[in-house]
């Protein structure tokens, strides 16, 4: 839960008291100051600004969040949830940003990834089954909301109705 720059000052005050450490001998303080830098150099990797972004999104602070999001290095090296969760959360920053076309890019990477819950899995299969009937292709269409259906039981009613509403559009096609 660091943003890059706050992780290169706890690992340069960990550095400084590694160097102290050493100074003095104390050998076992300086053994467990480098494990806490390469757990932040881990961290920077694995876990990314993932948790930071998720809660800019979620108080609707979009530029924050993919400010957040851009400082990830690469997201292949993000955890399986956390990549899950960084697609997942730059879809709904692209949607807001009307660039419709990378949104269903990031929400089919997203469904491919463990999220948080069900909802949030089948949130981003109605979203590419959605962006995808807007791009008139009705069959990749049908399949993610197929795949949303088996998780009919174990979502909320207002996802339920979103897919419903779905179903009818294609219904209409």
């Amino acid at each position: 839960m660091f943003t890059n720059r706050a992780r290169i000052l706890v690992i340069g005050a960990f550095i400084i008291m590694l160097a102290v450490g050493i100074q003095l001998h104390v050998y076992e303080i300086a053994a467990a100051i480098g494990m806490f830098i390469l757990l932040l150099i881990w961290g920077y990797f694995k876990q990314g600004t993932i948790v930071l972004a998720a809660k800019a999104f979620h108080n609707k602070e979009y530029e924050k969040a993919e400010v957040l999001l851009q400082q990830v290095p690469n997201p292949v090296w993000l955890s399986k949830r956390r990549r899950g969760f960084y697609e997942f959360i730059y879809g709904g920053i692209c949607m807001q940003k009307q660039d419709f076309t990378e949104a269903e890019r990031h929400y089919e990477i997203a469904a491919q990834y463990p999220l948080r819950n069900v909802n949030d899995h089948v949130a981003a299969l109605v979203h590419v089954a959605n962006l995808s009937i807007r791009h008139d292709d009705f069959d990749k269409a049908k399949a993610y909301l197929s795949l949303a259906d088996k998780h009919e039981e174990k979502i909320t009613a207002k996802l339920k109705d979103v897919i419903k509403r779905l179903h009818q559009e294609l219904d209409k096609k």
